[in-house]
């Protein structure tokens, strides 16, 4: 990806989360047909909160959401720090919960994917351009940190 793309994209992401935050989602909550959560992840080297807005698809009382990056040969870095720390806030709407996170096993990714694909079919293209399987990771909603 270049500089000047991921600069745009970055910015475009930061802002979505403050609006999304002020209008408790009401507007950025929905990129097309799909809702829109934000993940707050720790960052593994740094420490400091960190908040990313992604698609998600509820799945038997879990949350699926895509580590694509735009089909870029790295994971995201939202992905990487769950590496180090699975626990997340997450937030829809207005409401915010924490949840642990956790890549889904192949066969979970395998019954999710078209699921996926049906909700963002452009994660078919990103798939298509990389090497690594995009990962699948699964949100479960716990009450403590």
């Amino acid at each position: 990806m270049s500089s000047l793309r991921a600069r745009l994209i970055s910015a475009i992401s930061h802002a979505n989360v403050h609006v999304y935050r002020w209008s408790n989602g009401r507007v950025g909550g929905r990129f097309g047909k799909a809702p829109v959560l934000l993940l707050t992840t720790r960052g593994r080297r740094s420490g400091a909160s960190r908040t990313t807005p992604l698609l998600f698809l509820p799945d038997d009382g879990e949350l699926a959401v895509v580590a694509s990056n735009g089909g870029s040969l790295r994971h995201p870095a939202w992905y990487l720090n769950l590496s180090a720390e699975p626990r997340v806030e997450v937030q829809i709407r207005s409401a915010r919960f924490h949840a642990k996170a956790r890549t889904a096993r192949p066969e979970e990714r395998e019954r999710i994917w078209p699921r996926l694909l049906e909700m963002y079919r452009p994660y078919a293209s990103y798939q298509a351009r990389t090497p690594r399987e995009i990962p699948v990771v699964l949100l479960t909603r716990h009450d403590a940190r």
